[in-house]
């Protein structure tokens, strides 16, 4: 099936079933400072799965256009885009298990109006339970599912995992359902159920795998089961069930309004359709291929390197197209500026294939076509998405030429410093190329010269957010104490080596950028958060103390990278000096003690900001 295809069925199916057909919401949020993009097709709907009414009424369907910027350095295997688009399916204290899972299971599995898949390949899972939540074994999914392949004549064998790691010792074990715990199979905003604060809502879920039949790679683990990495599992949707809400006692109550919140990724579905992994293979892609192979002379699959480099090409190139036609021009901050690491990345992409002739606005008109019945705007804003491409493409194409002639110079001594300031060669590129290469580079080094040399125009956002503030409401203030705190957690969860690279806190949200080298992990963001609503819980006074630098030098006062003080500074401590959780060299202002700070604490996003450097967004959650 197409794309356009595996769309309609999924969006006729419903609306036979009483959905109203929604349109998907701008890939750029509206009214929403906490976030870039649209993430996920839940995120413009959560208001309506909190309780506000939608117009449309109380079951909705729609396939929702998505980007994740923190996947960017992902793209490159058989799975993982940054641009995508999930369909989902609502219900708005409407239907729930009993109605979802059938007419899910249909879809996949129905040949007249859905995608026809053979029953026997598909594998689910189920919430396990939750000892501390005094939650049990989801049953009620169990039993659905026996039945729903009771009726295929397919053994429904339950395996009781447990944790993704027990999986990798018990295997398959004939099983058909596999039940796992909080971390695998439950949803809600602040993750599992003892992370949750009272009044939040939340609820198991229900995965469906498909088999691929690939043979287990032993280097994921000793045993293969569905969520195992090797590949021969891949998750294609999932159902989530708000069902709880946590109370002031820690226990949980059913929801008098209990919703579904289905997601399954469009081009995963259409790929499996096609008895394929490689979501690089589904037909939106075929015109752009074919484009890069006739200017490359080099063929989609012919060597790991060489798709690998289609890959970026094409889900970069995809992405700029969309952000083009939405209104996203390349600039140096925000949406612009990952519009034009987009397109930058795919230029050193097509130029490894041997592409040194613009090509960018032509692998985009490839999609435009493919778009037109889906999102006709693209197609509309085809000759913008040319020009806009053709410019920025001749604009980074000499600087990419030079600075890969004098990076090559360099041999295994990279200056990426000289490469920015000299050429214009981006910092995180050369870090790519330094990773490729196998060469290290001293990063933390090349930001402090390019902070000396105004390189990279903090004063410019000093003038904006004084102290990373943009004002001193009741709300940044507390803001403000958070990110002191939010600070110390991470450098307790990722190592001592994490410091400040950047922050700007307002009354909506607080953004901090940090040096770390890699992805943080969910169970890491899942520790740094323990620990901020512990000290926020714990109520510790926040001090200012005046004193001589070189006596906050000796306490080892966390200081703003590349920053100037003078001989005598203030300092705030979470707590007394003597025995502070962190001490920080500030101007404040802060709050009082950490109890004023009145909530709880959550990440929304973890995602990269430049080379070497990972950014947080967070908010504090009302009780």
């Amino acid at each position: 099936m197409t794309v356009n295809e595996v769309r309609s069925k999924y969006l006729a199916f419903f609306e036979k079933r009483g959905h109203a057909v929604i349109p998907s919401a701008p890939i750029v949020p509206e009214n929403d400072p906490t976030t870039l993009f649209t993430s996920s097709g839940m995120q413009p709907l959560v208001p309506y799965l909190l309780g506000q009414e939608h117009p449309k009424g109380t079951r909705l369907v729609d396939s929702q256009l998505s980007f994740r910027a923190g996947d960017i350095e992902e793209v490159g295997d058989n799975r993982h885009t940054t641009f995508f688009e999930m369909l989902g399916n609502w219900s708005l204290g409407d239907y729930f298990k009993q109605e979802q899972l059938p007419w899910i299971f249909e879809f996949l599995t129905s040949r007249e109006e859905g995608l026809g898949f053979d029953p026997q390949k598909l594998y689910v899972t189920v919430f396990d339970g939750d000892k501390d939540a005094g939650m049990d074994l989801d049953t009620e999914a169990v039993m659905i599912w026996e039945r729903l392949y009771k009726e295929r004549d397919i053994d429904a064998k339950l395996v009781r995992i447990g944790t993704e790691e027990e999986g990798y010792e018990k295997g398959m074990q004939g099983g058909r359902i596999f039940s796992y715990g909080a971390k695998k199979n439950w949803w809600s905003r602040s993750g599992i159920p003892a992370n949750m604060p009272p009044g939040e809502p939340g609820g198991p879920d229900s995965e469906i795998f498909y088999d691929f039949g690939t043979p287990h790679d032993p280097r994921w683990g000793k045993e293969c089961h569905v969520n195992c990495d090797c590949g021969r599992f891949v998750e294609i949707c999932n159902s989530v069930f708000m069902q709880f809400v946590k109370n002031v006692d820690g226990t949980f109550s059913e929801l008098p309004k209990r919703n579904v919140d289905f997601g399954g990724g469009l081009e995963r579905l259409t790929g499996t359709s096609l008895s394929t992994s490689d979501v690089f293979l589904v037909d939106v892609f075929d015109a752009p291929k074919k484009v890069l192979e006739e200017r490359s002379g080099k063929k989609y699959g012919e060597s790991d390197g060489i798709t690998k480099s289609y890959r970026i090409i094409l889900d970069h190139t995809r992405a700029a197209a969309f952000f083009v036609a939405t209104g996203i021009r390349p600039g140096n901050s925000e949406q612009g500026y990952i519009l034009r690491r987009l397109i930058r990345r795919s230029l050193r992409e097509a130029d490894k294939l041997g592409i040194t002739e613009p090509v960018l606005a032509d692998v985009a008109a490839g999609f435009s076509g493919v778009y037109a019945e889906g999102y006709p705007f693209v197609q509309a804003a085809a000759q913008i998405i040319r020009l806009e491409l053709e410019r920025e493409e001749a604009q980074f194409r000499k600087t990419l030429t030079n600075g890969l002639r004098e990076l090559e110079k360099m041999g295994d001594t990279i200056d990426a410093f000289t490469l920015f300031t000299t050429y214009g060669f981006p910092v995180e590129l050369t870090a790519e190329i330094a990773a490729e290469k196998g060469i290290g580079v001293d990063f933390e080094a090349i930001e402090k010269q390019m902070e000396q040399h105004q390189a990279l125009s903090r004063a410019g956002a000093a003038q904006k957010f004084a102290g990373g503030l943009a004002d001193h409401a009741e709300q940044t203030v507390r803001y403000h104490t958070t990110h002191h705190i939010l600070l110390k957690a991470l450098q307790m969860v990722l190592g001592p080596d994490v410091h400040q690279r950047g922050s700007n806190i307002t009354s909506e949200r607080l953004r901090l950028d940090f040096s770390f080298g890699r992805k943080v992990t969910a169970e890491e963001i899942q520790k740094v958060e323990e620990i901020v609503n512990t000290k926020i819980k714990e109520q510790i006074p926040v001090i200012r103390t005046d004193m001589p630098k070189a006596e906050a030098d000796k306490l080892g006062a966390e200081q703003e990278f590349g920053a100037n003080y003078p001989d005598t500074v203030s300092v705030y401590s979470v707590g007394p000096l003597e025995s502070a959780f962190s001490i920080e060299f500030c101007g404040g202002p802060h709050v009082s003690n950490t109890s004023d700070l009145k909530g709880t604490f959550k990440i929304l996003k973890e995602e990269a900001s430049s080379a070497g450097v990972r950014r947080i967004k967070a908010i504090l959650e009302n009780k």
